[in-house]
Protein backbone atom coordinates (compact mmCIF):
# COMPACT_ATOMS: atom_id res chain seq x y z
CA UNK A 1 0.00 0.00 0.00
CA UNK A 2 1.18 3.45 -1.12
CA UNK A 3 1.73 5.85 1.60
CA UNK A 4 2.70 3.46 4.62
CA UNK A 5 6.27 5.55 6.35
CA UNK A 6 6.06 4.04 9.48
CA UNK A 7 5.36 0.88 11.30
CA UNK A 8 2.45 0.83 13.48
CA UNK A 9 -0.08 -1.67 14.90
CA UNK A 10 -3.13 -2.18 13.24
CA UNK A 11 -5.01 -4.46 15.37
CA UNK A 12 -5.03 -7.40 17.44
CA UNK A 13 -7.18 -10.22 18.00
CA UNK A 14 -7.53 -13.27 20.59
CA UNK A 15 -7.57 -16.92 19.30
CA UNK A 16 -7.31 -20.07 21.05
CA UNK A 17 -4.30 -22.04 19.56
CA UNK A 18 -2.89 -25.35 20.70
CA UNK A 19 -4.61 -25.57 23.33
CA UNK A 20 -3.55 -21.99 24.63
CA UNK A 21 -4.35 -18.49 23.57
CA UNK A 22 -2.95 -16.20 20.74
CA UNK A 23 -3.22 -12.82 19.40
CA UNK A 24 -2.99 -11.48 15.81
CA UNK A 25 -1.12 -8.59 15.53
CA UNK A 26 -1.46 -6.55 12.14
CA UNK A 27 0.83 -4.22 11.62
CA UNK A 28 1.48 -1.36 8.94
CA UNK A 29 5.26 -1.87 7.50
CA UNK A 30 6.95 0.47 4.84
CA UNK A 31 7.04 -1.52 1.34
CA UNK A 32 10.86 -1.71 1.11
CA UNK A 33 11.42 -3.21 4.63
CA UNK A 34 8.23 -5.65 4.32
CA UNK A 35 9.88 -6.40 0.88
CA UNK A 36 12.98 -7.50 2.79
CA UNK A 37 11.27 -8.97 5.73
CA UNK A 38 9.75 -11.45 2.57
CA UNK A 39 13.09 -11.98 1.34
CA UNK A 40 14.53 -13.00 4.48
CA UNK A 41 12.03 -15.35 5.44
CA UNK A 42 11.90 -16.83 2.18
CA UNK A 43 15.62 -17.88 2.43
CA UNK A 44 15.28 -18.69 5.80
CA UNK A 45 12.19 -20.93 4.42
CA UNK A 46 9.91 -19.64 6.79
CA UNK A 47 6.60 -18.14 6.66
CA UNK A 48 6.14 -14.51 7.37
CA UNK A 49 4.16 -15.40 10.65
CA UNK A 50 7.15 -17.61 12.07
CA UNK A 51 9.89 -15.09 11.16
CA UNK A 52 7.56 -12.13 12.64
CA UNK A 53 7.40 -14.40 15.80
CA UNK A 54 11.09 -14.56 15.82
CA UNK A 55 11.33 -10.79 15.68
CA UNK A 56 9.35 -10.06 18.27
CA UNK A 57 11.20 -13.02 20.44
CA UNK A 58 14.24 -11.15 19.49
CA UNK A 59 13.35 -8.23 20.66
CA UNK A 60 11.73 -9.04 23.66
CA UNK A 61 15.25 -11.31 24.47
CA UNK A 62 16.86 -7.79 23.73
CA UNK A 63 14.87 -5.66 25.74
CA UNK A 64 15.06 -8.18 28.82
CA UNK A 65 19.16 -7.25 28.70
CA UNK A 66 18.83 -3.83 29.05
CA UNK A 67 20.61 -2.74 32.33
CA UNK A 68 17.52 -0.81 33.76
CA UNK A 69 14.77 -3.08 32.27
CA UNK A 70 13.93 -4.72 35.45
CA UNK A 71 13.77 -1.44 37.24
CA UNK A 72 11.18 -0.57 34.62
CA UNK A 73 9.27 -3.40 35.12
CA UNK A 74 8.60 -3.12 38.55
CA UNK A 75 8.28 0.32 38.79
CA UNK A 76 5.27 -0.70 35.84
CA UNK A 77 4.08 -3.40 38.44
CA UNK A 78 4.12 -1.17 41.85
CA UNK A 79 1.74 1.54 39.20
CA UNK A 80 -0.74 -1.75 38.45
CA UNK A 81 -0.54 -2.71 42.16
CA UNK A 82 -1.11 1.25 43.05
CA UNK A 83 -4.31 1.49 40.78
CA UNK A 84 -5.67 -1.72 41.86
CA UNK A 85 -5.63 -0.51 45.39
CA UNK A 86 -7.02 2.99 44.71
CA UNK A 87 -10.13 1.03 42.79
CA UNK A 88 -10.25 -1.42 45.63
CA UNK A 89 -10.47 1.04 48.06
CA UNK A 90 -13.31 2.30 45.78
CA UNK A 91 -15.53 0.03 45.75
CA UNK A 92 -14.97 -0.25 49.50
CA UNK A 93 -16.21 2.37 49.97
CA UNK A 94 -19.00 2.16 48.32
CA UNK A 95 -20.19 -1.05 49.86
CA UNK A 96 -18.64 -0.76 53.35
CA UNK A 97 -15.06 -2.48 54.06
CA UNK A 98 -16.61 -6.08 53.54
CA UNK A 99 -17.02 -5.32 49.72
CA UNK A 100 -20.07 -5.68 47.68
CA UNK A 101 -22.53 -8.94 48.11
CA UNK A 102 -24.68 -10.24 45.74
CA UNK A 103 -27.79 -9.37 47.62
CA UNK A 104 -26.54 -5.82 47.56
CA UNK A 105 -25.68 -5.84 44.09
CA UNK A 106 -28.90 -6.64 43.10
CA UNK A 107 -30.92 -4.30 45.56
CA UNK A 108 -29.06 -1.39 44.33
CA UNK A 109 -29.85 -2.33 40.55
CA UNK A 110 -33.53 -2.72 41.64
CA UNK A 111 -34.17 0.01 43.11
CA UNK A 112 -32.33 2.28 40.69
CA UNK A 113 -34.23 0.80 37.80
CA UNK A 114 -37.74 1.39 40.31
CA UNK A 115 -37.09 5.06 40.64
CA UNK A 116 -36.05 5.51 36.97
Amino acid sequence: MAGRTNTEEAFVMSEPRNGGSVKTLGIKVPDSLHAQFALVAQLDGISLGDAAIRAVELYVTTKRAEPDFAARAKAALDEIEREAAARRGAIEGLFGSEGPTPGTAEQTTGSTRRRS
